[in-house]
């Protein structure tokens, strides 16, 4: 700022899970390349503090397997996005999402560019540049991006980082998943068809998932918090969490109601909605909810618009719960994923 240096941020969610991630680093890295005599300089930033990045487990896998150290990395809390946007030094892209938060909200005439894989919830004028495609993984549309640009741009590190990444979030290229679309597959073949020495897809899938799933000696708080979004309006504020274990262990857990309303409290949540999701030997998956909140009314709206959505219709079976605080869910609709129950949430809101 006290040198009026132009910065570039690419971002992506504040779950920042491994698509955020590296979609963020391998188009900030693009830019910093292909961009003609650059005013900014190009800056990928991880959506959340430094000290959270331990519990992003498939994220600091691939990048220590890849050699990128942790120390190379810039995470929010170590810039002042308001400050230099306040100071009009700011350009920011989005990418695996396009809605800021609410606490972002005075960034949102920053946003130059949208790359995301969301069904679009707000529309962005010009100048900002759009590009929402439904694929499985916004991994993929760097990837796309990358090739169109000059050659020899992609390394083979950025390269095995876009690889790993589209395979974890397409669950394998399973079409059993419900994630995985043609433009996926074909980005995959592309990297691998340029870096034959990629290694093979169901090692570079069983080691991230493993990663991802491995929750040994988290506490539920650390559970809650590894993958989390926020929703709110004017009078609530929910957390939204991606747990990687079954519903019925993660119930089971000890002091978990305790657990859930001081995790609640710590943050100013009203409430909470958990999606569980475990995998069997087919890569198919099994989806559960849990809706918390000592409130009630805020517990009913969540749950009947759960219950009665259409767009899609989750096909929900009530299950037992340990409190009356708890609703506790199976998802039939197994293949709708929780960038999908986000929407019908926010409509609830």
């Amino acid at each position: 700022i006290q040198q009026h240096q132009e910065i570039h941020v690419v971002m992506g969610n504040e779950a920042c899970d491994l698509d955020s991630t590296v979609s963020a680093l391998a188009l900030a890295y693009f830019l910093s390349q292909t961009s003609p005599a650059p005013k900014a300089a190009f800056v990928p930033v991880l959506n959340i503090p430094r000290a959270d990045f331990v519990l992003r487990t498939e994220t600091t896998f691939l990048l220590r397997d890849r050699g990128i150290p942790a120390a190379s990395l810039i995470f929010r809390d170590e810039i002042d996005l308001g400050g230099l946007h306040h100071a009009g030094l700011l350009s920011l892209t989005l990418v695996d999402h396009h809605v800021l938060p609410g606490a972002d909200a005075a960034l949102e005439d920053a946003v130059v560019e949208v790359l995301d894989h969301r069904p679009l919830e707000r529309d962005r004028g010009p100048p900002c540049q759009v590009t929402v495609e439904p694929v499985g993984s916004c991994a993929t549309l760097v990837t796309e991006r990358i090739l169109q640009g000059p050659p020899g741009v992609l390394d083979r590190t950025t390269a095995a980082l876009l690889h790993g990444t589209i395979l974890l979030d397409c669950i394998n290229l399973s079409p059993a998943a419900g994630k995985v679309t043609p433009r996926d597959v074909a980005c995959v073949s592309l990297l691998e068809e340029r870096f034959p020495e990629l290694p093979a897809r169901d090692a570079v899938f069983g080691a991230l998932q493993a990663a991802k799933f491995d929750v040994t000696g988290l506490t539920t708080e650390q559970m809650l918090r590894k993958d989390l979004k926020v929703l709110s309006n004017d009078d609530v504020v929910i957390g939204i969490s991606g747990v990687f274990e079954d519903l019925e262990t993660f119930l089971l857990r000890p002091g978990l109601l305790q657990d859930l309303e001081a995790f609640c409290q710590g943050r100013g949540y009203t409430g909470l909605v958990a999606m569980t999701v475990s995998f069997n030997e087919r890569h198919e998956p099994t989806r559960k909810l849990v809706v918390y909140s000592p409130q009630e009314p805020l517990r009913s709206t969540l749950c009947r618009a759960l219950e009665e959505a259409t767009t899609p219709s989750l096909l929900l079976q009530l299950l037992p719960s340990p409190s009356p605080c708890v609703a506790a869910y199976t998802q039939g609709n197994a293949v709708a994923a929780r960038k999908k129950v986000l929407p019908i949430l926010r409509a609830a809101l």
